[in-house]
């Protein structure tokens, strides 16, 4: 079973007023946090590190990648916390114990987004079944092509359509992160799967609206994971247990909650640490 660090043992070990972050400074202050793009393109983690780093005396350098190539960085030690929203890879990453201890932070949902035409008609559709109208279609699909949680989603979706796109005229990948692929996507007039949080920030440049939405297999869930000492002595514990404790204390998942509603009228993540995966249904 997955080590989730126990919310109560997590606050009882936590003593200062705000998040919980040691008042001393810490042994070592860099930190190296992997995360995905959409935590990044989404302007969350503009927020939070910027306080992180005030009340814990840590400089964290941030490298947004797929969720995929995060936990790659975590099993070579070259990263010392993760964010990422990749379950069943995660759990995966735990069993092989390149992590030690996991938490659930907060949860948004993917949508299926296209031009306003939508060619395929797929509004309103279920994802899967949005899936198989594209493909019989031919309507142009542009795919993240890069192992992460978003990528990861999207194949799994084919998987239940019975489809593999790979090689097909209509399907591109663009090995490139979320904000980059639906500018690519805008400027082709294609379909592709995002994280709501990323679309809603970049949709004023795009030209693609949400036509797929609120399916229960587009839960989009994130988990901060401290990489493992036992692997790799030189990892920064320390500060990725601190990291950890910042993200799920209750000032901070407070601003998580908050954060998007003044500026779209709705949150863009929604905080979880004092839920299990299995209230998420996971």
């Amino acid at each position: 079973m997955q080590r989730i660090f126990s919310i109560f043992v997590l606050f009882a070990s936590v003593i200062t007023a705000c998040t919980g972050l040691e008042s001393s400074a810490p042994a070592s202050s860099n930190l190296i946090l992997a995360t995905t793009t959409s935590t990044q393109d989404s302007g969350l983690l503009d927020v939070l590190i910027p306080l992180f780093e005030a009340e814990s005396g840590y400089t964290v350098q941030t490298v947004a990648v797929g969720s995929g190539q995060a936990m790659k960085m975590g099993e070579d030690g070259n990263a010392d916390v993760l964010l990422v929203h990749a379950p069943e890879a995660e759990e995966e990453f735990m069993a092989k114990g390149f992590g030690k201890d996991r938490a659930l932070v907060m949860h948004n949902d993917f949508v299926v987004v296209g031009p306003a035409s939508d060619p395929a008609g797929i509004a309103g559709m279920a994802a899967v079944d949005a899936w198989k109208r594209i493909a019989a279609s031919g309507a142009v699909f542009i795919s993240r092509g890069d192992d992460s949680g978003t990528h990861k989603k999207e194949m799994n979706l084919w998987k239940q359509a019975a489809l593999d796109p790979k090689g097909q005229a209509w399907y591109f990948e663009s090995g490139q992160g979320m904000g980059a692929t639906l500018t690519i996507a805008s400027e082709k007039g294609a379909y592709t799967l995002t994280d709501r949080a990323t679309y809603l920030a970049a949709r004023d440049h795009l030209q693609l609206e949400i036509l797929v939405e609120g399916d229960e297999t587009l839960l989009n869930v994130y988990h901060v994971i401290t990489v493992n000492p036992e692997k790799w002595e030189k990892v920064n514990y320390e500060g990725a247990l601190a990291f950890l404790r910042f993200l799920i204390a209750p000032s901070t998942q407070e601003i998580i909650g908050q954060f998007g509603v003044d500026r779209f009228g709705q949150p863009l993540f929604f905080p979880d640490a004092n839920k299990t995966d299995e209230d998420l249904g996971l």
